[in-house]
């Protein structure tokens, strides 16, 4: 998570949303790719941090199956990033701060509970999650100040 936030961090720096994440294989704990929200710069709404990891992680891969990984994301995914999830087949999603308006693992649809999903993975929610908040706090309170 430590490397989801850092990434988070540079992201808000750019004037992203602070969000990061980072792919890791389960069994070695190997860092295979790493992501930050870059929808305004990439110009490109799909550019979630989850999106970018899981390309970045297929590409080095060279496989769309995800299979034996390890989702590691500061903010609850949304319902975009929940089904790329699943059809990656991501193993695992470890995620630090809940988020109400759009998380879809917790809140909303909860995808992962639906009966159309292909692929469940493991969630495990709140790693970190006093610091995944309070960096989303500060970006957009420094946002309102502007």
């Amino acid at each position: 998570m430590r490397i989801a936030l850092d990434a988070a961090q540079a992201a808000g720096v750019r004037g992203e949303t602070p969000v990061g994440a980072v792919i890791i294989n389960s069994a070695s704990g190997e860092v295979i790719a790493i992501g930050a929200n870059q929808p305004i710069g990439s110009h490109d709404p799909t550019a979630h941090a989850e999106i970018v990891a899981l390309r970045a992680a297929a590409t080095k891969l060279g496989n769309y199956r995800l299979t034996g990984l390890t989702l590691v994301v500061t903010l609850e995914p949304c319902a975009m990033c929940a089904g790329a999830i699943s059809h990656a087949r991501i193993g695992r999603v470890v995620f630090g701060a809940e988020d109400p308006k759009g998380g879809a693992i917790v809140h909303g649809p909860k995808f992962f509970e639906q009966p159309t999903c292909h692929s469940r993975p493991a969630v495990t929610g709140g790693v970190l999650a006093e610091e995944s908040s309070a960096l989303l706090k500060g970006f957009f309170r420094a946002r309102r100040e502007r």
